[in-house]
């Protein structure tokens, strides 16, 4: 099995579902001659050429609103949100259209779109480039949401996520493209909507996603050199969620700690946490807990960034106050 980078995963997938299926194409702001702000989709236009590689003009309402005509009218677009901050000027698209259209018209048409964009924090881009909106995407009945950690779970998540005869909002990191793992040679894909025990434990379950799915494993590396052994769960598809698989954990270690970089009002891990209560509550020993995001926008200040979003640091301080029975949280 090779060792490859998240953006060379994300653009092998591109490329595979590209010669595998001549109706995918690929959208978006520089995302053909330049190669994608972050060089995901760079050799992509050489290899197939302007018509299945198309830059487009900057308005993220025309890239979204031309990739559902071209899904509902028999393709496969894959378009790109270049920051997932800019997905509030295609909003009305998403929500009122590319979501609702295959309920709408009883199931009579499909809309096999992919809707890729990155987020989050870390390279100090300042509050209108450093956003997490994953919560905004959950929200929509009608939409998929996948945000997936590794090299291996973004290749085989967005072949799926292709394949797919209903839209997806499918989230990178931007602190993830040169993060390196395993990912076979061989064609495979995963399944949407199915957890991954990312490393098995008996003390605390976590569950992390995205980055913070590396924090966590970070986090329970330290912790098990005290003996502590945590249990990290990565959702990957965050709509639909596994529930199953998070119960399942929770009950063999009846305490949870979520792990989530967006601001935490509002955010994804209520909703885990709410899902949580109500599936899982007579396991638990102790409240849920959840480190998030500061709900403040995002300081351009490195300082102030780190101090912003979860850390390692703040996840073992977690889990040994759990343990302990109290919390300064």
């Amino acid at each position: 099995m090779r060792e490859i980078t998240y953006r060379q995963a994300i653009n092998e997938a591109l490329a595979e579902e590209m010669e595998r299926d001549p109706r995918v194409f690929i959208m978006g702001e520089d995302v053909a001659i330049y190669g994608g702000a972050y060089g995901v989709t760079r050799g992509l236009y050489e290899r197939f050429g302007e018509e299945r590689v198309r830059d487009t003009a900057i308005s993220e309402a025309a890239i979204v609103g031309a990739g559902l005509g071209a899904a509902i009218t028999g393709m496969r677009p894959i378009v790109e949100i270049m920051y997932v901050d800019f997905m509030g000027l295609c909003m009305d698209q998403l929500s009122n259209q590319v979501a609702k259209i295959r309920y709408m018209f009883g199931g009579k048409t499909k809309v096999p779109l992919v809707v890729r964009t990155e987020g989050g924090a870390g390279r100090t881009l300042g509050a209108h480039h450093s956003q997490n909106l994953e919560a905004w995407f959950i929200h929509i009945p009608g939409l998929k949401v996948v945000m997936p950690s590794t090299p291996y779970d973004a290749k085989g998540l967005l072949k799926s996520s292709i394949r797919e005869d209903n839209p997806i909002v499918f989230i990178e990191h931007k602190m993830l493209y040169n993060t390196k793992g395993l990912v076979p040679g061989e064609e495979y894909t995963l399944p949407l909507g199915v957890a991954d025990i990312k490393r098995e434990g008996e003390d605390v379950t976590v569950i992390a996603y995205s980055r913070m799915l590396l924090f966590a494993l970070e986090a329970a590396q330290e912790l098990a050199k005290e003996g502590i052994s945590l249990e990290v769960v990565d959702p990957r598809t965050l709509l639909p969620l596994d529930i199953e698989t998070i119960v399942g954990s929770i009950r063999k270690t009846n305490r949870v700690i979520i792990v989530e970089e967006d601001c935490k009002t509002g955010g994804t891990g209520a909703e885990i946490g709410m899902q949580i209560v109500e599936n899982a509550f007579d396991y638990l020993d102790a409240p849920v807990v959840r480190l998030a995001g500061a709900d403040v926008p995002m300081p351009k200040s490195p300082v102030l960034e780190e101090l912003a979003i979860p850390s390692k640091d703040r996840i073992v301080t977690a889990v040994k106050e759990m343990l302990a029975g109290g919390s300064s949280l």
